[in-house]
């Protein structure tokens, strides 16, 4: 019989208790118990970067992590960066460039992009890439996602893009 836990933490700004197997995956925990379907699914390996999610504000592929791992945590998906009505930056610049042709990459490096800003407020290209790098896109949308990520960054800052 699989291990059961009562886990406690915080998803998206809200506080919640999950009691099921300490080892389910936080990746299945979003998506069919919490019911947050906009982290992705991908490899299941931790290779591929749709899944990531911020856990205490660090960009982590959410199909790596156990549900046991999470008590006390923060952790901020997609949903809890911004909505329809009050995009976050990030989110605009992306639908600003059409950074997205499938999407279903895009979820993960939006908030792997978000992981970044919060260390840093002017990341280089370098970094920019350097961060981006795990994440795999099959549609070849590379430049816009960098396009929108310097304005992203621009509109952080309060300058032009």
């Amino acid at each position: 019989m699989a291990d059961q836990a009562l886990v406690q933490f915080t998803i998206n700004g809200q506080a919640v208790e999950c009691a099921l197997d300490s080892d389910t995956l936080l990746v299945y925990v979003l998506r069919n118990d919490l019911k947050l379907k906009g982290t992705r699914f991908g490899c299941g390996t931790g290779n591929c970067g749709s899944c990531t999610v911020l856990i205490d504000d660090q960009p982590i592929q959410s199909c790596d992590i156990p549900l046991w791992s999470l008590a006390g945590k923060h952790v901020t998906t997609i949903e809890g960066l911004g909505s329809p009505q009050t995009p976050h930056p990030i989110q605009s610049a992306f639908i600003d460039e059409q950074a997205a042709q499938c999407g279903y990459c895009i979820n993960g490096m939006m908030m792997t992009l978000a992981g970044l800003l919060k260390k840093t407020s002017d990341p280089t290209d370098e970094e920019l890439l350097a961060a981006l790098d795990r994440h795999l896109c099959r549609c070849g949308t590379h430049m816009r996602i960098l396009n929108a990520a310097r304005r992203a960054i621009a509109s952080l800052k309060g300058t032009p893009a």
